[in-house]
């Protein structure tokens, strides 16, 4: 059987499982369906205390979350949460407040940050990148 560089990214791409929070209903569902498209299996949840359940009984090969949840939870909870359960998980970390310090807290804590509106384009550079890496 032979294959192509391109064919190994679209059988991972498949393989790969994403946890997606967002506290919008309509970018939650937004970004699932984006994500789904191109090949990943996604599950999407609403609140920082979803995420924690899932992630306690599920694996998943990378997160992506809004930073400002529900209430006064906050993405970067949920990221250091699924980091406790698994180390190394990429993740990557919505926004439309970056700071300087916040920019500088994610790239010390190596979570990919994306600032809010997201380009599709950008967002699955994104996952694409991290996904090789992570396989290489």
């Amino acid at each position: 059987m032979v294959t192509t560089p391109g064919c190994i990214l679209l059988w991972m791409a498949e393989r790969l499982t994403i946890l997606v929070v967002d506290d919008e209903p309509s970018v939650l569902l937004t970004n699932s369906m984006i994500l789904r498209h191109h090949g990943y299996e996604v599950i999407g949840v609403a609140t920082a205390r979803e995420a924690k359940v899932v992630l306690e009984e599920q694996r998943f090969d990378m997160v992506v979350c809004d930073l400002a949840l529900e209430g006064s939870r906050s993405g970067l909870d949920v990221l250091e949460f699924a980091r406790a359960r698994y180390p190394g998980i990429p993740a990557v970390l919505l926004t439309g407040y970056a700071t300087r310090e916040l920019g500088e807290e994610t790239e010390r804590k190596r979570i990919t940050l994306l600032s809010k509106p997201i380009e599709v384009k950008d967002l699955m550079d994104t996952i694409s990148r991290l996904a090789r890496k992570q396989s290489a």
